[in-house]
C-alpha cells in the first residue's frame, strides 16, 4: 500500500513527468551544446530558456497536485491527517533519499540553465539572430564593421549590476514588443539610455592619446563609360592629448579630459543642437547659442556630454548614406571591377530604385543589369560575360547589406555624424552661427579638421 496516496494525483503525476522529460532534454542539449554540436540561434533559444522553464512549471505543479489530493482525501474527516516522517522505516528512509537525490539534481540543472541563459542571451548570436527580422539590418551591419569581434553587450552593457538590470529589464520589454509585433519600424535612432561612452568605448579607446594626422583618401567613380575615378586625399587633425601628455588639439579635443563639451539636441536624431557649452579646466565656461534659439528651449532641453558616439554615432552598425557611396566603395574594394563599361552609373541606378521585398529586389537588380548590357553593350555582355556577372552579384550584395523593406531601412535611414557629407554631422554645431556672450562663434573653417593635399 502506497503510505503517500496523494502522490498520485493527476496533476503531480503530470507535473513529475514534465520536469522529467525537460530535465532529460536539457541535459542532452547540455551535452550537444559543450561537444559543439548544436548551433542553431533558435535550438538555442529552447535549450536555454524554453526547456528551463518547462522544468521549473513541472515543479511547481507537483506541490499543486499533492494539497488538491490531500484535500481530497481529507474530505468529511474531523481532524485533517498529515503524513508522518520517520527515518527509522525503510520506506519513509528511501523516499527521504530519493527526494534528497532529485533535489540537488534539480539545484544543478536549475543553476546550469540560469547560468547558461545569462550567456546566451549575452551572446551577439542571441542578439543578431533570434528576433531575425527585427535584428537583421543591425546584424548584418555589425557583421561587416570594424568591431564584429566585439561583443553586443560589451558596448550596450558594459560592465556591472545595475546596467545588466536596466538591460534585462529593456530586453523584457522588447520581447512583448516583438511577440506584440508593436516594435518601431525602423529602429530608432539613437538608442536612448546607452551607456556612457567613457565607461564602454574608452575601456579599449584611449582619447587623450596623441595620434597627431591622418592622411585619408576618398574615392569616388564617374557615371561615364570609364568610371572615372576622382581621389580627394586629406589630412585629418585626429589630434588627442591631455594637460598631463600635452595640449590636447585636433577632432579628440572634444572628448579630452582638458575640457568638458555639452550640448542641448531639440530632435530625437541629435541632428538639431542650438546651445553648447565648454568647460575649461580653468574655470572659464562658454555657452555658444544659435541664433533665434528662444530661452524656453534651453531651459526645458536635456542638456547631455559630449562623447565618442555623437561623432561615431554608426560605428558597430555601419550603413552606406547613398547608392552612390555604397558602390563607390564596392569599386575601390575590388569588389566590383572598375573597368566594365557603365559599371558604377547603372549598379547606383540600380539601387536607387524602390522595391517592394528583398527577393523582388535581388531578382529585379539581376534582371535590369544584364538587360543593359544585353541589349545596350551585347559585346561586353558577350565577351566579359564573368565581369558582368560580377557587376550584378556585387550590386546584390550591396542591397542586401544596405536595405531592409520589411524594417523600413534604407539608404540614408540612419544618419552618419562622422563628417559632414551627407549629413550635418560636424555642422551641426560648427556652422558660424552658434555665438558666446563674448562674441566668440563656432567656427566653420576647415582647417580647424583637416587639409587637402
Amino acid at each position: 500500500m502506497n503510505k503517500l496516496p496523494f502522490l498520485r494525483h493527476p496533476i503531480s503525476f503530470v507535473g513529475a513527468l514534465l520536469s522529467a522529460f525537460s530535465a532529460t532534454l536539457f541535459l542532452v542539449f547540455f551535452g550537444a551544446q559543450s561537444m559543439g554540436l548544436q548551433t542553431n540561434p533558435y535550438m538555442g533559444l529552447v535549450f536555454v530558456i524554453i526547456l528551463p522553464m518547462l522544468f521549473l512549471a513541472g515543479l511547481a505543479l507537483i506541490p499543486i497536485g499533492v494539497w488538491r489530493q490531500h484535500r481530497r482525501l481529507a474530505a468529511g474527516k474531523a481532524e485533517l491527517i498529515w503524513p508522518t516522517l520517520n527515518l527509522n522505516t525503510p520506506r519513509h528512509r528511501q523516499i527521504t533519499t530519493m527526494v534528497m537525490v532529485l533535489t540537488v539534481m534539480n539545484l544543478v540543472i536549475v543553476s546550469l540553465a540560469a547560468y547558461s541563459g545569462l550567456h546566451y542571451m549575452d551572446s551577439t548570436e542571441f542578439c543578431g539572430t533570434v528576433c531575425h527580422e527585427v535584428m537583421e539590418p543591425e546584424h548584418l551591419a555589425f557583421e561587416a564593421a570594424a568591431h564584429a569581434r566585439v561583443g553586443c553587450v560589451q558596448c550596450h552593457i558594459g560592465p556591472g549590476a545595475s546596467w545588466f538590470v536596466q538591460s534585462k529589464l529593456s530586453g523584457t520589454r522588447q520581447i512583448f514588443a516583438v511577440t506584440l509585433n508593436t516594435f518601431s519600424r525602423p529602429i530608432p535612432q539613437p538608442v536612448q539610455n546607452l551607456r556612457p561612452a567613457r565607461e564602454t568605448c574608452e575601456a579599449c579607446h584611449w582619447p587623450e592619446k596623441f595620434h597627431g594626422d591622418k592622411v585619408v583618401s576618398r574615392q569616388e567613380y564617374g557615371n561615364d563609360e570609364a568610371n572615372t575615378l576622382s581621389e580627394t586625399t586629406l589630412q585629418l587633425h585626429v589630434g588627442g592629448g591631455s594637460d598631463q601628455l600635452r595640449k590636447a588639439t585636433g577632432i579628440h579635443w572634444h572628448t579630452s579630459a582638458s575640457s568638458t563639451v555639452e550640448y542641448i539636441a531639440t530632435d530625437e536624431k541629435r541632428d538639431v543642437i542650438p546651445w553648447v557649452r565648454v568647460s575649461y579646466k580653468d574655470g572659464t565656461v562658454r555657452d555658444y547659442v544659435a541664433e533665434g534659439t528662444p530661452a524656453e528651449t534651453i531651459a526645458n532641453g536635456e542638456q547631455r556630454r559630449f562623447d565618442c558616439v555623437d561623432c561615431h554615432n554608426r560605428t558597430g552598425h555601419p550603413f552606406a548614406n547613398t547608392p552612390e557611396r555604397a558602390v563607390d566603395l564596392a569599386l575601390s574594394s575590388g569588389e566590383m571591377p572598375t573597368d566594365v563599361p557603365y559599371a558604377r552609373r547603372e549598379s547606383v541606378a540600380a539601387l536607387a530604385a524602390d522595391y517592394n521585398s528583398k527577393v523582388a529586389a535581388l531578382d529585379a537588380i539581376a534582371a535590369k543589369l544584364r538587360g543593359f548590357y544585353r541589349t545596350e553593350l551585347n559585346e561586353v555582355y558577350m565577351g566579359r560575360r564573368q565581369d558582368v556577372e560580377r557587376v550584378v552579384s556585387a550590386t546584390q550584395e550591396l542591397y542586401r547589406r544596405n536595405v531592409f523593406p520589411s524594417m523600413q531601412v534604407g539608404f540614408g535611414t540612419y544618419s552618419n555624424n562622422l563628417g559632414h557629407m551627407d549629413f550635418p554631422g560636424c555642422f551641426r554645431c560648427h556652422d558660424d552661427n552658434h555665438t558666446a556672450p563674448d562674441g566668440r562663434v563656432i567656427s566653420q573653417a576647415c582647417d580647424l579638421c583637416h587639409d587637402f593635399r
